[in-house]
């Protein structure tokens, strides 16, 4: 705990109204809207109410807080790039109807979300802020009843409007609305309908809904508002350096890991770029294996590489001359070794795509393998000048913009596409229609109306019925085209092993 009171130096002033408002702002709009079967705009929506909590967040004292540094404000516009995708990550769900993609961005938005919040450069600074969030939640607890309570002892004149007052204006709007909507609703029937869309239908389960995103919301809008008003201290984590070794200490072991390296692609360099030839001409290796292969020596090896040179930056003296070119020389050349698997590995995936047809895994290993390989360019470039903070952050943020990149590139409806342009008897119609209905626009224009059918038909079945907060994009779109398609005569048919069941 004295780790965190170090990190967490706390707002200088108790929540201010606003603050308390806006959390509870927040975490209404996000239980109304916010959709957890499904993908849609309530996602968005649920985003957008929780930055705009956080942007109105302050202590009751409009002035800065002194614990809070000159580099911590500077980096405003760095937070508001992280905050910013973290709501192009959450606003997936409104285009793409695929769930796994989805949760691939709300993942990433955690990551985000924290670099928005704590500012940290260094790995170290980002994986303490993930560790704060529970701390900061239970700290934030005393600040929001503190201004809770000093909010209750202001008057009109000099605090704003009491509690009591805030309540009563609501009462009273909620009142009006009510009654002036029933009578405008019972006077038109498309009013009525704009109406009956709006409002949520009250049940058992949306109550337990409600309850629940409510219990998870407020206090991780309070903890993020908390961290939000007086920043964590990370500035040290940036620049600490650690204890550093001799040039033998270091020098040695890479050097021979670099030399092995070297070897391991001299010799398997028939195998790394053998590709189709290579599989046919080895006796018991198939095109699964091949490529698998490939995808796991890359992940090895670029990860064993990124560990080297961290701590090669934490341990290895720079100091000298002789220290930084010894550190370029190694890192470089394990570096452009490391990069020749990378480039292995993408050529063992094609070839595995051209014979078996593109899926979601394989696409997300080959997605996975270029980043790793623009990783492995970003540390060549940080060997220039060895010293490198902004090489975390880069990482990440090519990451994250790889991500978005898929999502704009609707990877379902390339995988239904890459499957359609091979021959008619190596499509794998069983693994179209486990596909999302990102890919019906695809499968609408396909030859083969009883397999056309049958597959819109039970992408149809997982869709349901969308009101505005499970309103999405594509699945829009596709129930437009199966809409207009008719549905097989005998849905039976249907169920069977052809098409994955």
């Amino acid at each position: 705990m004295r780790l965190w009171a170090g990190r967490l130096p706390g707002p200088a002033a108790p929540a201010a109204p606003g603050t308390v408002v806006a959390i509870l702002a927040g975490t209404a709009v996000t239980a109304l809207g916010l959709p957890l079967a499904q993908t849609g705009l309530g996602w968005l929506i649920a985003a957008l109410a929780a930055a705009a909590a956080l942007l109105v967040t302050r202590p009751a004292t409009s002035s800065i807080p002194p614990l809070v540094s000159r580099e911590q404000r500077a980096s405003g516009w760095d937070r508001a790039a992280w905050g910013a995708a973290t709501i192009a990550l959450a606003a997936v769900g409104t285009f793409r109807a695929a769930g796994w993609l989805f949760a691939l961005c709300l993942c990433t938005a955690t990551l985000t979300f924290a670099l928005a919040l704590g500012g940290g450069r260094s790995m170290r600074a980002v994986v303490t802020t993930y560790l704060m969030g529970p701390v900061a939640i239970l700290r934030s607890v005393p600040w929001l009843v503190s201004g809770l309570a000093r909010w209750r002892r202001a008057d009109g004149a000099s605090g704003g409007p009491a509690p009591i007052r805030i309540v009563a204006t609501a009462a009273v709007s909620a009142a009006l609305l009510g009654v002036f909507g029933l009578l405008f609703a019972s006077a038109d029937d498309a009013f009525a309908d704009v109406v009956g869309a709006l409002l949520p239908d009250i049940n058992v389960d949306s109550v337990f809904r409600w309850v629940f995103v409510s219990a998870v919301t407020a206090p991780l809008l309070s903890g993020a508002a908390y961290l939000r008003v007086a920043p964590p201290r990370l500035a040290d984590l940036d620049r600490t350096e650690g204890r550093k070794v001799n040039r033998l200490e270091w020098a040695v072991p890479l050097g021979l890991l670099t030399l092995l390296f070297a070897a391991f692609v001299t010799v398997q360099l028939t195998v790394l770029f053998g590709g189709e030839r290579h599989v046919s001409a080895t006796a018991g290796l198939t095109y699964a294996g091949y490529a698998r292969g490939g995808f796991w020596q890359l992940c090895i090896v670029t990860g064993l590489t990124l560990v080297v040179l961290a701590g090669a930056a934490r341990w290895a003296p720079r100091e000298a001359p002789g220290d930084r070119l010894a550190l370029r020389v190694v890192l470089g050349a394990l570096t452009l070794l490391t990069l020749v698997i990378v480039a292995s590995a993408l050529v063992r995936m094609q070839v595995y795509v051209d014979t078996y047809g593109l899926t979601r895994l394989r696409l997300l290993v080959a997605c996975c393998e270029v980043w790793f390989g623009v990783v492995l360019l970003l540390v060549l470039l940080a060997g220039i000048r060895i010293r490198a903070p902004w090489l975390p952050r880069a990482a990440i943020a090519t990451g994250v913009l790889a991500l978005i990149g898929l999502a704009v590139a609707n990877p379902d409806l390339r995988i239904a596409q890459n499957q359609l342009h091979r021959p008619a008897d190596r499509i794998d119609i069983g693994y179209l229609a486990t596909l999302s209905p990102d890919a019906v626009p695809a499968v609408a224009a396909m030859s083969g109306a009883a397999d056309r059918s049958c597959i819109l038909y039970l992408i149809s079945l997982d869709m349901g019925e969308d009101d505005w907060r499970t309103w999405n994009l594509d699945r829009s779109r596709a129930r437009d085209l199966i809409g207009d398609h008719p549905h097989p005569v005998n849905p039976d048919q249907c169920l069977s092993t052809r098409y994955g069941y």
